[in-house]
C-alpha cells in the first residue's frame, strides 16, 4: 500500500482544483465551528490539506497553525495565504506525533475529514488531548463510512491495492464517540453534515 504522505503529495494538485462536494454542508460545518472560536484563541488544525478551511476560519481566531503530512499540500496552502494576504495562519508539514512532542498548547484543535484516514486514530486523539489546554475544545468532522457507506469497503480495498486510495477506517458513530470520550473529552455537540453520508461533526471539551 502506498505511504500516506506520498499518496497525498501526488493527489495535492488535483485536490486543490476539486470543488467542495456539498457547499451547504460545508457552510454549516464552518458556522457551527465559528460558535466556539474567538479572536483571543490559539488554534491548531490537523490535516489541513490545501488550507481552504484554515483560511476561511482565520478571521475568527487570534492565531491558527495548520498542519498536514503532505509537503505539496502545505506548499499550495502557503501560496493561498500569500495571495489572500492572511497573516495569522502558519502552515507547516507535521505529523500528530511531531505536534504531540512540542511544547505549544492550544485553545482549540480542529480536524476535518482526517480521523478516519489515520493509522491509529485512538492514539492520535489521545495525543491531541495532551496539546489542548484544560477546558479547551476538539472540533472534528469525520466521514463515518461504517455507518452508511459500508458497502464501499471492497471497492476501496481494490483501489488501495493499486495506489488509488489512501488508508481508511470504516468508523461508525459509536466507535468514533467512544474513542474521543476515552481520550478524556466530554462531547458537547454532534451533528451530521451532510446526513446522507454519515459525516459526523463533534465538539468535545477537554476535561
Amino acid at each position: 500500500m502506498i505511504r500516506s504522505d506520498t499518496f497525498w503529495d501526488s493527489a495535492a494538485d488535483k485536490y486543490a482544483r476539486k470543488p467542495i462536494g456539498n457547499e451547504a454542508a460545508y457552510a454549516q460545518t464552518l458556522d457551527r465551528t465559528r460558535v466556539y472560536l474567538s479572536p483571543d484563541q490559539n488554534v491548531l488544525e490537523i490535516g489541513c490539506g490545501t488550507g481552504t478551511t484554515a483560511l476561511k476560519l482565520a478571521h475568527s481566531v487570534g492565531q491558527l497553525t495548520a498542519t498536514d503530512i503532505s509537503a505539496r499540500m502545505i506548499e499550495i496552502a502557503q501560496g493561498k495565504a500569500k495571495d489572500q494576504a492572511t497573516n495569522n495562519v502558519t502552515f507547516a508539514q507535521k505529523t500528530i506525533d511531531n505536534i504531540g512532542k512540542g511544547a505549544e498548547r492550544f485553545d482549540v484543535v480542529l480536524g476535518f475529514n482526517i480521523l478516519h484516514l489515520l493509522d491509529q486514530p485512538e492514539v492520535a486523539i489521545a495525543a491531541l488531548h495532551k496539546v489542548i489546554k484544560p477546558g479547551g475544545m476538539l472540533i472534528t468532522k469525520t466521514p463515518c463510512l461504517g455507518e452508511k457507506l459500508w458497502y464501499l469497503k471492497p471497492l476501496i480495498w481494490v483501489m488501495q491495492k493499486i495506489g488509488k486510495a489512501p488508508h481508511v477506517h470504516f468508523l461508525n458513530y459509536a466507535r468514533l464517540d467512544g474513542m474521543i470520550q476515552s481520550a478524556g473529552f466530554d462531547i458537547i455537540e454532534t451533528g451530521s453534515y451532510p446526513a446522507s453520508t454519515g459525516s459526523r461533526f463533534i465538539v468535545a471539551k477537554r476535561v
